[in-house]
């Protein structure tokens, strides 16, 4: 072989210089999206937080914001096969708020207000314009939650995703004053279930939801047959409801608040059973969940009975709080005030064995 001697090593002639744009990553790219989402980031500035990018930490002041002896609250989550519709789509200025209220409606559940967020944005090669609308989202669920977004990382994975494809994970973390945290101790007999209506499917059953579309032949920009003006891809993105404000609000302004939960995979049955000491039963009158258009057209497209309903989506309740029975009049008037629709779903009953939640009633999945 003939080639130039280099001490023990030899390059040929005809090699390659190879170089990390040539393997499929553009740094010059991801600094032109920092520039580019720049004042969205800075628009989410609260106290403690400045929401400046560029450093290798974000960094947040707990005094500045008004905390004097406080505990931290961390979440963190995505937003599942959603993001596939986005793509399918084109529309990517919704899943950001998706990534967003997944991360800090967890954290409101606790008692504690959303402080800071962080965002990760994954895809085989980057897209200037797609990583920003999904950024400007971002920004928007912040902004509605009061959370500063105080950084973030941006990685180009060729080989690991399809080009054109992306995967978001949300980070957050939050803070309540020692003694503030939820749920309360003492839930028990009489306490009322107060549920706040969702936005839709939220970001919880997309595999169910993509296969139905899929084996039904819609296709994402036919009209949505539950949502008249909009089409299919539409209505289906449209994002996950942000609680934490009306949250905060009632139970700072009124209290008697005990637990709150979140309503994610799983549905009701999984997810109000977490925050319930042993012994207690939460008992739900069916017939008073207001389902979703979107869930009774899945559930009629599908097949799919009241049972797996309740396991694998919201079924049109996204958050549900365990109050006293004295106050649930002035909580729910809290919550509607601050524009939640609210259902009084039933009471916490007792009864041996780990809490569960007993169900009573029908569902009603007409169409």
């Amino acid at each position: 072989m003939t080639g130039t001697t280099m001490g023990d090593s030899a390059v040929s002639e005809d090699s390659q210089s190879y170089t990390y744009a040539g393997a499929g990553v553009d740094i010059d790219a991801g600094n032109l999206l920092v520039d580019r989402i720049r004042s969205l980031v800075k628009s989410t500035a609260r106290s403690g937080a400045d929401a400046e990018l560029g450093g290798f930490g974000g960094l947040f002041d707990l005094k500045a914001a008004g905390f004097a002896d406080p505990i931290l609250v961390a979440a963190n989550d995505g937003v599942g096969t959603k993001v596939k519709i986005a793509a399918a789509t084109g529309i990517h200025n919704t899943v950001g708020i998706d990534l967003v209220a997944m991360c800090v409606n967890d954290l409101a559940v606790q008692g504690a207000e959303p402080l800071f967020f962080l965002d990760y944005f994954a895809s085989g090669r980057l897209d200037i314009e797609i990583a920003a609308a999904v950024v400007e989202g971002i920004a928007e669920g912040c902004r509605q939650a009061g959370a500063a977004l105080i950084g973030g990382e941006t990685a180009e994975m060729p080989g690991v995703y399809g080009d054109g494809d992306y995967d978001l994970a949300g980070f957050s973390v939050g803070a309540a004053e020692r003694g503030q945290l939820l749920p309360r101790a003492d839930i028990g007999d009489g306490d009322v279930l107060l549920g706040l209506a969702s936005s839709g499917a939220h970001s919880n059953g997309f595999s169910l939801i993509r296969r139905l579309v899929e084996d039904h032949r819609f296709d994402y920009g036919d009209p949505a047959p539950y949502a008249p003006g909009k089409t299919l891809g539409q209505a289906l993105l449209t994002p996950t409801r942000i609680y934490v404000r009306a949250m905060l609000a009632a139970l700072r302004e009124i209290g008697g608040i005990k637990a709150f939960a979140h309503i994610t995979g799983g549905g009701l049955i999984d997810n109000l059973p977490r925050v319930l000491p042993a012994g207690c039963v939460a008992e739900i009158a069916l017939d008073r969940i207001p389902v979703s258009p979107v869930f009774r057209w899945l559930a009629c497209l599908g097949g799919i009975d009241a049972a797996e309903m309740l396991r694998t989506f919201n079924c049109g309740i996204g958050m549900v709080a365990v109050v006293e029975t004295e106050r649930a009049a002035d909580i729910t008037a809290a919550f509607e005030a601050a524009g939640e629709s609210v259902a009084t779903l039933g009471r916490i009953g007792s009864a041996g064995g780990p809490a569960r939640v007993e169900a009573s009633g029908t569902l009603d999945l007409s169409w």
